[in-house]
């Protein structure tokens, strides 16, 4: 309250303020922390993973001992020990088409802290209907993007998050899969509160209808100005029209259940002749065991090995399905329809816990 143009009235805005963060992973472990520390009223956080140990070099508020332990459960227990004056309320669900409108009904500040970009598109779609304010923030690697969308709420300069990533939706690979500088997410997440505070309180230049890209690597940072396209928002549906080059990602159109394999389905698969199994998920992220025969490469390298293909049948996994719908997006792109290329739907990890025992 002491800081030359800050203050109490803005310290009493951020008191009255509700603040629903959409992700308790790794971006929103940082910005919870200061969201709470700084003095916010009412915050609601929504996700419903649970923690795992390959979380917690990102997401510093779980420990050893919260493993299997809801996310969003966990963090409102550490938060009301850091301020317990602050209103927290847990929503452990995915938010979905039919649930999200109520939700964030009631909040001030949207924050995304996703790792999908469908449920990018989805929130930013809420977030127009709804006329809120949205804090946008990606990660992949050693690269972040932050941007404020839907501000002013409602106005024709207002820019949404269709305006940089028109008509597509593509779940891009997770941290999980890829990899990501620990410290990275809790940088982006950072500045994520700090453009929530600036937006409350009225200070500063908040980074509206602009996109700052940060690489942790170099430090340096760059600034995109975004121009408002055709407002096509405002219908909470993603569209899933068509895929875009992501960060680690190939760009094509087609069906995506075409190339994806039902867990059951791929049990059956698993001793016939003539087919190739491969693990795609990056040397040191090979977490869930994968107990049956198959072949390593990693993405990263599956377009220098297409010659170790064989078979005319090829499935592809990783940990959760979405880094080998990439793959086999790579692979039906280099053999067309000489071969059937599938995905592991859901991934090893999936099938693993429903279908690895049984054998179905």
């Amino acid at each position: 309250m002491i800081l030359r143009g800050f203050g109490e009235q803005a310290q009493l805005k951020l008191k009255h303020a509700r603040v629903f963060v959409a992700g308790a992973g790794g971006l929103g472990c940082a910005a919870l922390q200061y969201l709470a520390a700084s003095g916010i009223g009412t915050i609601g956080i929504a996700d419903d993973d649970v923690v795992e140990v390959g979380n917690l070099h990102r997401q510093v508020l779980y420990t050893m001992q919260d493993v299997g332990a809801l996310k969003a459960d966990t963090a409102a227990a550490w938060l009301l020990k850091m301020n317990p004056e602050t209103e927290i309320h847990v929503y452990p669900v995915r938010l979905t088409s039919g649930n999200i409108a109520d939700i964030i009904a009631d909040y001030d500040v949207i924050l995304d802290g996703t790792d999908n970009r469908e449920t990018k598109y989805l929130i930013n779609d809420a977030c127009v209907s709804a006329g809120k304010p949205l804090v946008f923030a990606a990660i992949s690697q050693y690269e972040g993007q932050l941007a404020i969308f839907n501000y002013p709420p409602g106005s024709p300069e207002a820019t949404n998050y269709r305006d940089v990533f028109p008509d597509t939706s593509s779940n891009e690979p997770s941290c999980q899969e890829t990899g990501v500088l620990g410290v990275l997410p809790g940088i982006i997440g950072c500045m994520q509160c700090n453009e929530t505070i600036k937006l409350i309180t009225g200070t500063g230049k908040p980074l509206v209808n602009r996109l700052l890209v940060y690489n942790a690597l170099t430090n340096q940072v760059n600034e995109f100005s975004i121009a408002p396209g055709i407002k096509n928002a405002g219908s909470i549906q993603p569209d899933k029209s068509e895929v875009i080059q992501t960060w680690y990602g190939t760009s094509t159109q087609g069906s995506e259940e075409s190339l994806e394999i039902k867990p059951a389905d791929f049990s059956g698969q698993l001793n016939r002749k003539n087919i190739t199994i491969i693990d795609v998920r990056e040397s040191d992220h090979r977490i869930s065991p994968a107990d049956f025969q198959h072949i390593h490469i990693p993405f990263s390298e599956l377009t220098e090995n297409l010659e170790a293909i064989s078979g005319d049948t090829i499935i592809t996994f990783c940990e959760r399905g979405i880094l080998s719908l990439h793959a086999a997006r790579m692979l039906r792109d280099a053999f067309g329809t000489e071969r059937k290329i599938y995905s592991l739907q859901k991934g090893i990890n999936y099938w693993n816990s429903t279908h690895r025992d049984t054998g179905t």
